[in-house]
Parts: C-alpha cells; structure tokens; sequence
C-alpha cells in the first residue's frame, strides 16, 4: 500500500495578519510612486508644449514689429499728415504695402498718428499765423446762413432779427425777378446757386445740369457775378447730383476761380466732391455744419441751433443754413440769449479766410 505524500503547508494560510498588512503597504507605495512618476511626466510634457507656443508667439510679435518699423521708415510718418498717407496708399506701387498692413498689423494705428499729427501741425500753423485777439474776441463764431432770400420783406424780417446772418440770394426769375435789386445796399450777402439733385420738383430756372458743358457753366457764372456784383461768395441750391459728379464739379471752380467767386458747399449729399475740387484750384473749402429747419416746429429749430452753438464751442467756429420760413425767424429772434457767449459773424469773417 503506498503511503500518501504529506501536504505541504499553504503560506496563504500560514502568512500572519502582520505580513498581510506589510505586502499591502509595499504595494501602496509602489502605486504612489508610479502615479508620482506619471504627474512630473505630465508636467514636463505641458510645459514644453506651452514654451514652444510662447517662443513661437514671441518670434511672430518681433517679426510683425520688424515689418512695423520697415513699413513706418518707408511712410516716415513724422512727415505724413492723414491725407498725405492716404495719397500715399492710393498709389498703385503701395497697395501691397497697404494691404500687408492692415491684414497683419493694427488697422487704427497709422490713421491714430496721422490724426494726431494733423492735430499738431494745424495747432502749430495757427499759433504762427494768427496774432493773439484780446479777449473780447476770443469768442466762438457762428454763421447763420438764410438761404432762398428773394423779396424785400424777407430782407427786413431777417435784419429785424438784431444780429449778424448771412443773406443768399436766389437768380432773378419770372418768379422773383426783383432778388437782386434787394440784395443791394446790404453789408454782405451771398448767391444761392441752383444746381441739379438727384430728385427735386421744384427746380429753379437755369439751374446747372450734369453733362452741362464748361462753357455752359461758366457763362452761367458769368451772367450771375454781372448780376450781383458785391457777391465773393455762393453756395449750391439742392445739387445732390451735380455736387457729387467729378467733371462737372471741375468746370464749376474753374468756372468760380475765373470770375473771383468762391464756393461754400451746402453738403445737400455725403458724396459731394467740392472739397477735392477747393484744393485742385488753390480755393478754400467751406462747407455748412447742420440745417436748422428741416422741420418747421419752433422746438426742432431750436434744438437744432443749439447743436450748432455746441459744436462752435468745440470747433470755434460754425456754419447752420435755414431759410426765410417765419418760424425759422422768429426762433433766431428769440433766441439771443442762447447766443450770448458767442461771436455772430458775416461768413467772410470766418477766422481762416483771407481778409477783404
């Protein structure tokens, strides 16, 4: 009978509560250990990938600013007023440049610094130019402008108003054919101008079409500087249309500069070309600041005037048009003490016009 081989003793069953619990522990260290490993492994990887962005964020920024100041140099904005920069990038050879920059670059910065430097050559011309006023001429200054003036009693109301305002005088017609008889004796008046706008019923004989040829227009002129010879200046009855057509804005200051007129843009439209042409022949731009009787209710045109008493204040100076409406004057009758800190002047009194 062969003898059975004795059973060998389970350690499981012979390991001691004692042992059980260190193995556990020497397994819960070597976790801690491998999960420490794995964080610092984590961590050196995100802190690579977040230095390689910087470093590539920083080399971006120094070639953008290398491209900055090589574009600057070119423009060498110390000398560049607004519009010169704009002439500038109006070139044909420069609009790559142009495009370049404001795809890649701050869009504002180059307009900022132009406006700034306009500021301060505008601010340095006036200090050498005008000769310091006492102060009783320091004043704001506004200029009341009364278009469609005709008849003699819209001359009386408007110099009953007791201050400065501007009469512009519309060509003689059958209509009115007396508006240039009553416009002599005055101190200063103005021609008001027909020309053509983009939609109007009411238009005025001989009024000044485009595709008018120049020879058209200037006997126009002639005939109107014959028919109000004191006249210097003249500003556009609607024009929407003309004052916004290049050729036809040409012929008229050419025409204007030859019969020693000069224009004062009503800007009847956002799209007037007048200041382009003012500068093409050598003329001042004048241009109107606000309407102050679109509607004919006695608190509009006051809240209007208003307007044109802040932005004189602002400015220094201001140009409102109304017309003839009874309303319109008896709201600048009434008005005076609203006008009490300002200086009310004649449009050729205007500061940066030569003298008569």
């Amino acid at each position: 009978m062969t003898k059975r081989k004795p059973r060998k003793n389970n350690p499981r069953k012979n390991t001691s509560p004692k042992n059980r619990k260190k193995k556990t522990q020497r397994n819960n260290n070597k976790l801690k250990t491998i999960n420490l490993i794995l964080l610092i492994l984590i961590l050196a990887l995100v802190t690579s990938v977040l230095s390689y962005f910087f470093l590539l964020k920083k080399d971006n920024k120094e070639l953008k600013n290398t491209k900055k100041v090589e574009i600057k140099k070119d423009l060498d904005l110390n000398n560049y007023t607004d519009k010169k920069i704009e002439k500038y990038f109006m070139d044909e050879s420069n609009k790559v440049k142009y495009e370049e920059y404001t795809k890649e670059f701050d869009k504002e910065y180059i307009h900022k610094k132009a406006k700034n430097l306009e500021k301060k050559e505008i601010k340095n011309e006036v200090s050498k130019t005008i000769k310091k006023e006492p102060k009783k001429d320091k004043k704001s200054k506004l200029v009341i402008i009364i278009d469609d003036v005709t008849l003699q009693r819209q001359v009386d109301s408007i110099l009953d108003i007791g201050y400065k305002v501007t009469m512009s005088f519309l060509p003689p017609t059958k209509q009115h054919p007396h508006s240039s008889k009553v416009a002599k004796g005055l101190p200063f008046y103005m021609i008001h101008f027909p020309m053509q706008a983009q939609s109007f019923k009411f238009e005025e004989e001989n009024t000044l079409h485009v595709g008018d040829s120049y020879k058209k227009i200037e006997a126009r002129v002639k005939e109107l500087k014959q028919a109000y010879p004191d006249a210097v200046y003249t500003n556009n009855h609607t024009g929407s249309k003309f004052t916004s057509d290049e050729k036809s804005m040409d012929y008229l200051f050419k025409a204007l500069k030859k019969h020693n007129l000069v224009f004062v843009d009503s800007r009847t439209t956002a799209k007037t070309v007048a200041k382009k042409y003012a500068k093409k022949y050598d003329m001042p731009y004048i241009a109107r600041n606000i309407f102050i009787d679109n509607k004919k209710d006695f608190n509009y045109i006051q809240n209007q005037l208003k307007k044109a008493i802040r932005i004189s204040k602002k400015s220094g100076y201001s140009i409102a048009i109304g017309h003839p409406y009874s309303i319109t004057l008896k709201v600048l009758k009434e008005s005076k003490p609203l006008l009490k800190d300002l200086e009310l002047i004649y449009l050729s009194e205007l500061p940066f016009l030569p003298k008569p």
